[in-house]
């Protein structure tokens, strides 16, 4: 399907735009499955590209909303799919608010209503989408990314190999590996492996942060210098002297020693309480 789209479009991939076409059925499938859609839920799509997931999306969900950046996609896109629950608009993301773009093209959606986001992204902006999605006003309740596979192992990992991207995500959501897709899944195929991640959004956050603008000043200062030991890397981060930094990583239970990747969650929090309490 993916071929002959671009053959009778006459187009071809464009890798500025990081277009690697997933053509896999059973792949398609298993993202679907891992987004555990019912037919009350409203799905945001970014870059349907020629609709390989879209459409089965559009036979599981309520409503399908998909953005996409690139004209011709959009082009093929208006002129193959035509499913009643199914809305085209054409706009790069992360210049606009996930929310009001379903709320603008779905006359019975809300913007604090509740929506799922299943997509696969580029990898060159899939940071960018994640931290778009999840620092949101209005957040989906799931989201579900292919993604690079190592991309998507930094982010579920556990203390010991924590970086800021698993912080980040983790304090607003639960990452889960679905599974990984193989690269001659797709065409043309990337050079890499891909994962399916599956981040269900906390109702709340999962540590106690009375200002979370706080809560990551720390956790940035501390992966300023990740090599180094926290009491450096905190000392240079926050432009506090370690006489004064030492005492308040003793005071929240953390050997001033041990390096940013290796505390969990909780621990930062307790470490944000210390610094700015």
């Amino acid at each position: 399907m993916t071929n002959d789209l671009l053959r009778k479009y006459n187009l071809r991939p464009k890798k500025g735009l990081g277009q690697n076409f997933l053509t896999d059925p059973n792949h398609l499938r298993k993202i679907v499955a891992a987004a555990e859609l019912t037919p009350a839920d409203t799905v945001l799509e970014i870059g349907p590209g020629l609709g390989a997931l879209t459409l089965p999306l559009t036979e599981t969900a309520r409503a399908v909303v998909a953005v996409e950046m690139d004209a011709d996609m959009v082009r093929v896109l208006s002129a193959e799919l035509s499913a009643p629950n199914f809305r085209l608009v054409q706009a790069d993301i992360l210049s606009v608010q996930p929310a009001e773009v379903l709320a603008d093209n779905l006359p019975d959606f809300s913007p604090g209503d509740d929506y799922m986001v299943v997509a696969n992204v580029p990898y060159y902006i899939t940071s960018g989408i994640i931290r778009h999605l999840l620092e949101n006003e209005h957040p989906p309740r799931r989201t579900v990314l292919t993604i690079q596979k190592e991309v998507a192992q930094r982010i579920t990992a556990q203390p010991g190999k924590m970086s800021v991207l698993a912080v980040s995500v983790q304090f607003y959501g639960a990452p889960t590996l679905c599974h990984t897709i193989p690269a001659n899944a797709f065409s043309p195929p990337p050079k890499v492996d891909s994962a399916v991640l599956r981040i269900d959004r906390h109702p709340s956050p999962p540590v106690p942060v009375d200002d979370p603008r706080q809560f990551f000043r720390v956790v940035n200062a501390g992966f300023s210098q990740k090599r180094k030991q926290l009491k450096n890397s905190l000392s240079a981060g926050l432009h506090r002297p370690q006489s004064e930094v030492v005492p308040l990583l003793e005071s929240a239970g953390i050997d001033p020693r041990r390096r940013a990747e290796t505390l969990s969650l909780a621990e930062w929090a307790a470490l944000t309480r210390a610094l700015f309490n």
